[in-house]
């Protein structure tokens, strides 16, 4: 009994000093330049009924969307029964057109327009 004992204390003192020199590893890490930012991520123009709601000229699309999920959030617009519904508001039907309601899957499919080609 005292022999496992002795093992797993061994084990349990090089796992602890391998798990305090990680950290040391991720210092060097994020001392390498940050990555291009490319695909989605990239911020692009965006068209002037989605620039006057945003506010900004430029924003990649998940941000936009993001953007959009706070101002439903903020206005109670999520159908309280069935939350996959968005109600729109004025501010939003001048973004995806003269609709009363579009479900949340339907939010990046109808953003895509607003957001100019990038080459």
């Amino acid at each position: 009994m005292s022999r496992v004992l002795r093992f797993s204390k061994s084990l349990m003192a090089a796992a602890s000093s391998k798990a305090t020199a990680a950290p040391a590893s991720s210092v060097a890490a994020s001392a390498q330049p940050a990555k291009k930012v490319t695909g989605i991520m990239k911020p692009v123009g965006v068209s002037p009924p989605l620039r006057r709601f945003l506010g900004v000229g430029e924003i990649s699309r998940p941000q936009a969307v993001k953007k959009i999920w706070e101002h439903i959030k903020s206005h109670s617009l999520q159908d309280p029964v069935n939350k996959r519904e968005i109600r729109l508001d004025d501010k939003l039907k001048t973004i995806f057109g003269n609709k009363d309601k579009i479900t949340m899957f339907e939010i990046a499919k109808l953003l895509s327009p607003h957001f100019n080609k990038s080459s």
